[in-house]
């Protein structure tokens, strides 16, 4: 278990950084945009494409290290009823729930990836699309390896 919590540990330092990098770019990018649309009329053909793909990052990825922190959205209506071992069975309930819905999400959306990768769509100067939607499969796979590390 103290690898795992290990790689947890570096995984959400990658996470940090990237969701950083990515927000950075998101920023200075449609920055970019609004400049040469009201004051070129142009723009880049490619832009708004990207950026809706890096807010998807953004929330898979700020969505894992909620699921880290244990702090994603909660519903605790009826924990508030309940007394502390029955909080305790209905956290344990609802993190296994969790785990199997991520996991099947992330199947789905590895199927969905491959469908993708046959229909061979292209985002922008020949990147293949798949390769930015990697992010689905991926970032439900990290949210569930997440629950399955909860205490």
């Amino acid at each position: 278990m103290k690898v795992l919590k290990t790689i947890d540990k570096y995984l959400a330092l990658t996470e940090g950084v990237i969701i950083v990098l990515f927000l950075t770019t998101m920023i200075g990018l449609a920055f970019l945009q609004v400049v040469l649309r009201n004051f070129f009329s142009t723009g880049i053909p490619w832009a708004d494409t990207f950026l809706r793909h890096l807010v998807l990052w953004v929330a898979f990825l700020g969505a894992s290290l909620s699921t880290r922190e244990n702090k994603h959205i909660n519903i605790d209506v009826l924990t508030k009823l309940l007394r502390p071992r029955g909080k305790l069975w209905s956290k344990c309930v609802v993190e296994v729930l969790s785990l199997a819905v991520c996991l099947f999400l992330g199947l789905a959306a590895w199927t969905f990836l491959a469908m993708e990768r046959q229909g061979q769509g292209i985002l922008f100067n020949n990147l293949p699309i798949w390769i930015i939607q990697i992010i689905l499969p991926l970032g439900f796979f990290v949210i569930a390896f997440r629950f399955f590390l909860i205490d």
